[in-house]
């Protein structure tokens, strides 16, 4: 990418300002944001949060947030929002009976115009404090959920009764109408975006990728595989395994990045399928990493192998805004990501010996064809997947409810 069309982009996000948020006596307005906790490593749920909340003060609004705290509650003190603690987190029904008294003292406490709730059992109680006081209801559809059965399709069902919903893609907003049949006219299709003050190039240092490979202890020369994501299945970490093994080469690293946050047998089975195909020198499982783009930097490819369909696909536009090569599954968010053949390719998914295929690709690229496609894939997240853009578009919901008038029971 040229630095022309580098300082272009910049001024293009900072000339789009969102609107100050006014409530219907044009005070400046408040927005409660509900979850069930601000835990680090989490997820998008936690750091769209943060996201959308200094957007909202930046914006001249009062932004808070309820949950069950966690390591990121530091974040909202940094972007002048406020954090409430509740036992958001849990899915007991006394507690989520009590959480709708609770929110509504808050609400009422606070002159709050707009809950907007992002997790099912929080947003119940939200749904029915809002529903209490009055006030505005927004939601986010941040994933599929599951629909095995009418019950808990019934409990996902509270995701839909926002006076707007807003869904992460267009895969996710496609799932709503066909599932739950939402009006195309009630939902927000605001993908998820990508900060270029952590996820740009010219933001990570060749002494933050050194400290990194260091401590990895990666051999210099090698190129290097990686598949970020916690482990947990259908991450489909047992797919890049096998595809690795069926590459037989020795002359590669690669590396499995994420936590398995507590989920210690699964990690022993992943450690076992690795010494089984006799990959104890060409794979390794790394906890929790705390500079992801000094991580990504450090990779030749990027690889996401969800079996099951990714709302969004946070790895693989974060990886693409650093000039990475991708490898998506062909099913959700991926398919709205990846431009294939030009910024990386789509296997299917489950497909060891497609994602092997893929990588060897990958693997193929000189120095120049590296280089072309780094470029497409960073103006490709530039011009369609920012967090400006991403956070200018929420405000432009919370106008637009704001505009309805007061609620007497959504």
């Amino acid at each position: 990418m040229t630095d022309e069309s580098e300082h272009n982009t910049e001024e293009a996000v900072k000339a789009h300002e969102a609107d100050p948020l006014r409530s219907g006596d044009a005070r400046l307005a408040t927005v409660l944001q509900v979850l069930p906790a601000m835990e680090e490593g989490g997820g998008g749920v936690e750091r769209g949060t943060v996201e959308i909340a200094e957007a909202i003060t930046e914006a001249g609004g009062r932004a808070l947030v309820v949950s069950a705290g966690g390591r990121l509650t530091h974040e909202l003190t940094r972007v002048k929002a406020e954090h409430i603690e509740l036992p958001m987190a849990s899915k007991n029904p006394f507690v989520m009976y009590n959480n709708i008294a609770r929110l509504a003292h808050i609400i009422q406490a606070h002159d709050v115009d707009i809950v907007h709730a992002r997790s099912r059992a929080p947003a119940w109680s939200a749904y029915f404090a809002a529903r209490r006081t009055g006030v505005h209801f927004v939601t986010t559809f941040h994933g599929t959920y599951g629909i095995g059965n009418p019950l808990k399709r019934r409990y996902n069902a509270v995701m839909t009764k926002g006076e707007r919903v807003i869904a992460i893609s267009g895969f996710i907003a496609g799932h709503i109408r066909q599932h739950y049949g939402v009006p195309s006219s009630k939902i927000r299709i605001i993908h998820r975006g990508v900060d270029l003050n952590r996820f740009s190039p010219k933001k990570v240092t060749a002494e933050r990728v050194i400290k990194l490979a260091n401590e990895w202890r990666l051999a210099e020369g090698l190129p290097i595989v990686m598949l970020p994501g916690r482990l947990t299945r259908w991450k489909g970490h047992v797919t890049f395994i096998e595809a690795v093994a069926a590459l037989k080469r020795r002359d590669i690293r690669c590396l499995i990045v994420g936590s398995d946050q507590g989920r210690t047998e699964y990690r022993r089975e992943l450690e076992g399928l690795i010494e089984k195909h006799d990959l104890g020198e060409v794979m390794r499982l790394v906890d929790y990493c705390d500079d992801m783009p000094a991580a990504y930097m450090l990779s030749d490819a990027v690889v996401s192998a969800s079996t099951d369909p990714e709302a969004f696909g946070r790895v693989v536009a974060e990886a693409q805004a650093l000039g990475r090569l991708v490898i998506g599954p062909d099913h959700g968010g991926a398919r709205e990501l990846i431009i294939e053949d030009e910024t990386g390719w789509l296997t299917p998914p489950g497909d060891s010996a497609a994602l092997a295929e893929a990588i060897e690709k990958a693997l193929s690229f000189d120095t120049a064809a590296r280089n072309r496609a780094a470029a497409r894939a960073i103006v490709n997240i530039r011009t369609h997947f920012l967090k400006q853009s991403m956070c200018t578009k929420t405000l432009d919901v919370y106008n637009e409810v704001l505009q309805i008038g007061p609620q007497s029971g959504t």
